[in-house]
């Protein structure tokens, strides 16, 4: 089989992803993050329409009302249920935002009512950081013991870049960071690690057999050998998270749009920024050695 040269041009794979993640931090530190409430507190209503409703009629009663933040999401098994969350507003606004939608749709009735407090997103952010340290450590370990300690920091990198990513991304087009965020950047960390675990063990195999060729020459035909199953994969993923976003309504619009971005992120760092890094580490420890 003819392997394609992944690793002759690591240098213009790394480039590309450095790229996109240094225009997510400039737009970090110039716009910040577009916080959520789940993260600032406020309040989440959630109203029951009894028909079909538009979303841009929902925001438009609100901002008639002055409320400037705000989410609003369809919600129920007909999408015939409003939620808006809100930064903190008094009793008297609530009352005032039921009525106006009463106005519009007469049937609409308040079924629940709750106060999203500031403290429990923070500490939801502490238990996601705590979650992903550990997460990576316990990687860390596995793939140290499975193959060795320069593939495993190599593995745990191409995870940061994946994480840089989806920040990047989150940052870039303003999407409101809310708890769907640590869902998503969860779920991309074990989806990606898979990837590559497939791609270093595919390296593991090839290193047993063919003793007379260097790293890099197997690194390129076992990326080679492994491209079709991770593409493969990768597709039949995004397909099945593109029919969600296309048609799982305003609900789960961002979390799929995230997923597709995360997902597509992860098959290229398990390609591209995973296995180029071993090949370095490797190549360096020679070096140092010599």
């Amino acid at each position: 089989m003819k392997a394609y040269k992944i690793i002759e041009k690591k240098y213009l794979w790394f480039g590309l992803s450095l790229a996109v993640i240094i225009i997510g931090i400039a737009f970090l530190i110039f716009q910040g993050f577009n916080w959520g409430i789940d993260f600032t507190g406020g309040n989440m209503l959630q109203f029951d329409i009894h028909q079909s409703f538009e979303l841009t009629d929902a925001r438009s009663i609100l901002e008639q009302l002055d409320i400037r933040e705000f989410e609003v999401k369809k919600g129920g098994d007909t999408q015939q249920e409003l939620i808006i969350k809100t930064t903190a507003i008094s009793e008297d606004m609530q009352n005032k935002i039921s009525e106006s939608l009463k106005q519009k749709w007469p049937n609409t009735e308040l079924i629940q009512a709750e106060t999203i407090d500031a403290v429990i997103g923070k500490e939801m952010r502490q238990q996601a950081i705590i979650a992903l340290i550990l997460a990576n450590i316990g990687m860390l370990i596995y793939i140290t013991f499975r193959f060795e300690f320069k593939s495993a920091v190599a593995a745990v990198l191409a995870l940061v870049h994946d994480v840089l990513i989806i920040i990047s991304f989150y940052a870039i087009f303003h999407i409101p960071v809310d708890s769907t965020f640590i869902a998503v950047v969860l779920t991309i960390v074990g989806y990606s690690i898979n990837d590559t675990i497939v791609v270093f063990d595919r390296i593991r195999e090839n290193l047993k057999t063919m003793k007379k060729i260097s790293f890099t020459e197997i690194a390129d035909l076992s990326i080679t050998q492994t491209l079709a199953r991770s593409i493969n994969t990768s597709l039949t993923t995004l397909i099945t998270i593109t029919a969600l976003f296309l048609l799982g309504g305003e609900t789960i619009k961002d979390f799929s749009l995230a997923l597709i971005i995360g997902i597509a992120s992860g098959t290229y760092s398990s390609i591209f920024i995973a296995t180029p890094l071993w090949e370095i580490f490797r190549d360096r420890t020679k070096t140092v050695k010599a």
